[in-house]
C-alpha cells in the first residue's frame, strides 16, 4: 500500500488528478490510514497507470471508462476495444486535417508578410476580430 504522493511519483500523475480519477470511479476508493491519508494497492496503481497511458494517447474519460470495463474480462472479445480505438482514430484523423489546414493558413500568411511593421502584419491582421 502506497500513499497518494508515492503513487503520483510512481505513475507520473499529479495528486489532484489521482483524486479526480478516484472521484470519477476510474479506480476504487482508496483505503484510509488512522491519520486519514489515502492508501492505494497494486490493483489501483495498475489502473492508474492504464488510465494515464490511455489519456496520454488521447482517449476521452468515457472511452477510458469503457476500456477499463472491457479489460476486466480478459476472455471477452476485443471487438468492442477495436470499435473504441476506431472511433478514436477517426477523431485523430479529423484533428490532423484541422491542424494541416491551420499550418497551411499560417504558412500562407507568412509568405505574404513583407516584414515591415506590425501595422501591416498579416498574422496580426488574421488574429484581429473583424465585425
Amino acid at each position: 500500500m502506497l500513499k497518494i504522493g508515492e503513487v503520483a511519483r510512481l505513475v507520473g500523475l499529479k495528486i489532484e488528478t489521482i483524486r479526480f480519477y478516484e472521484a470519477e470511479g476510474l479506480i476504487g476508493r482508496a483505503s484510509r490510514t488512522a491519520g486519514n491519508y489515502r492508501l492505494y494497492d497494486d490493483t489501483q496503481i495498475e489502473r492508474l497507470s492504464f488510465v494515464r497511458r490511455a489519456r496520454d494517447l488521447g482517449f476521452t474519460l468515457e472511452q477510458v471508462r469503457e476500456l477499463l470495463a472491457l479489460s476486466g474480462d480478459p476472455r471477452g472479445s476485443c471487438a468492442n476495444v477495436d470499435a473504441i480505438a476506431t472511433v478514436h482514430l477517426r477523431e485523430i484523423d479529423r484533428k490532423l486535417i484541422d491542424l494541416q489546414a491551420l499550418k497551411n493558413e499560417l504558412l500562407r500568411r507568412l509568405d505574404c508578410c513583407e516584414r515591415t511593421t506590425v501595422a501591416d502584419c498579416q498574422i496580426i491582421e488574421a488574429l484581429t476580430l473583424h465585425d
